[in-house]
């Protein structure tokens, strides 16, 4: 039995040599591998293949076994606009410092520069990828990490392009430090839980920054999404995060920084939303906190569609936006308590930095504006003056207890740019 317990334990340990002194492949013109199929086809289990500098015109590239593939700075491949790069299946697979350019278009499969299905434990990192159809795709694959990475597409129109990085039933992924621009959306989600996407840029994208669907207990902190489509969307999901993330000049008709459809037990902390069409629409979402936020310069500040329950709306500041609250409905069974509003012109004679008059943030004519839209071009008329203080004192149309009883007098100081 000692002896069997000793073969086990040496066989274990040998294991663990080869993995970490696999031998390494180069790849060159004048390298003996000077394909990279060629090398991986060659290469053991956990390997290092090391592409040199120079233009790989390769795609259909599969890895199917534990490999670490880097690439010396000025290693591309171009894939020739044929179709698929690089698809990853296997586990523990490293991906790191290649250049990927041209993509194939389709109408019917989704090309992607990298794609990893049903595999875990893999790291993308430093990865450039341009003129490209989908950049990264994520395919029932869980405990990986992508990072660094910059996805630049050439997306004219949303029927012809792909998303920067998407996943697809995915687990326990992190997604931190990547830079995505002009794709379809910049990162996009489905069916994916445990996600953690941090410190990446989502910028000038035709039509969502991030867009998410029924995937629960992600995180999303210190994202910049900025000048995209129509922002940001969350939909049919629970146990969400989003903390300190910017949202930013994101305009249209039909823009906003930030829907939410039918969410419910989330947290919306700390982020600063600035200049949109609409900081926050809501629709359907519940048990909500939306705490120590920024709404600043925001054509509405939060759009309240309807069917919103037991949220909280504390200490956020609302500063200059055309409208602070829009409400289409005369029930409110939602909390707003110790915000500043920049509109708001009560008085604080005991000086404990609380107003002594309640505010009412819903305007009579945000109310007629959410109905007839034409009516915006009244905005600064004295006759709306007159009729938003007509709501104020009696509320026919609004909720009548929709209103902060303890107002700041200054807006809270959120060390933020």
């Amino acid at each position: 039995m000692d002896r069997f317990l000793k073969y086990i334990f040496f066989s274990v340990i040998l294991l663990q040599m080869s993995q970490m002194w696999g031998k390494t492949l180069k790849v060159c013109a004048t390298c003996e591998h000077t394909n990279i199929s060629k090398a991986i086809e060659a290469a053991e289990e956990y390997d290092t293949i090391f592409i040199k500098k120079g233009t790989y015109y390769e795609y259909n590239i599969a890895v199917t076994k534990p490999l670490t593939i880097i690439g010396e700075k000025g290693a591309i491949i171009d894939g020739k606009d044929q179709g698929e790069i690089i698809t990853i299946q296997a586990d523990h697979v490293t991906l790191k410092g290649i250049k990927i350019i041209n993509v194939g278009t389709s109408y019917t499969t989704d090309y992607a520069a990298v794609r990893v299905v049903k595999s875990a434990d893999f790291l993308l990192e430093d990865l450039t990828l341009e003129r490209l159809f989908f950049g990264i795709y994520l395919e029932k694959s869980k405990n990986g990490k992508v990072l660094n990475n910059r996805i630049f597409g050439d997306a004219v129109n949303e029927y012809n392009s792909g998303n920067g990085i998407q996943l697809w039933y995915c687990q326990d992924i992190t997604v931190t430090g990547n830079e995505v621009r002009n794709v379809r959306d910049g990162i996009y989600l489905e069916f994916s839980d445990g996600i953690i996407i941090e410190d990446n840029k989502s910028i000038d994208n035709l039509r969502y920054g991030l867009h998410f669907m029924f995937s629960n207990n992600d995180i999303y902190r210190r994202n910049i999404f900025q000048n995209n489509g129509a922002g940001v969307a969350v939909m049919f999901s629970k146990h969400i995060e989003m903390r300190e993330n910017i949202f930013r000049e994101n305009w249209g008709t039909a823009a906003f920084g930030l829907l939410l459809k039918e969410i419910n037990d989330a947290e919306i902390v700390g982020n600063v939303f600035k200049k949109n069409t609409v900081g926050i629409n809501i629709e359907g979402s519940n048990r909500i906190n939306y705490e120590n936020n920024d709404f600043r310069n925001n054509g509405w500040a939060i759009k309240v569609r309807g069917a919103c329950y037991t949220n909280i709306f504390k200490n956020n500041n609302f500063l200059y936006n055309s409208f602070d609250i829009s409400y289409n409905s005369k029930l409110n069974d939602n909390e707003f308590s110790k915000n500043f509003w920049s509109n708001y012109t009560g008085y604080d004679l005991d000086k404990n930095g609380i107003g002594d008059v309640p505010y009412r943030p819903v305007k009579l004519f945000s109310y007629i504006v959410n109905r007839t839209p034409e009516t915006i071009i009244l905005l600064r008329s004295l006759f709306i003056d007159i009729i938003d203080f007509s709501e104020k004192v009696s509320p026919v149309f609004t909720p009548d207890n929709l209103v902060d009883e303890e107002p700041r007098m200054k807006a809270i100081d959120h060390d933020r740019n």
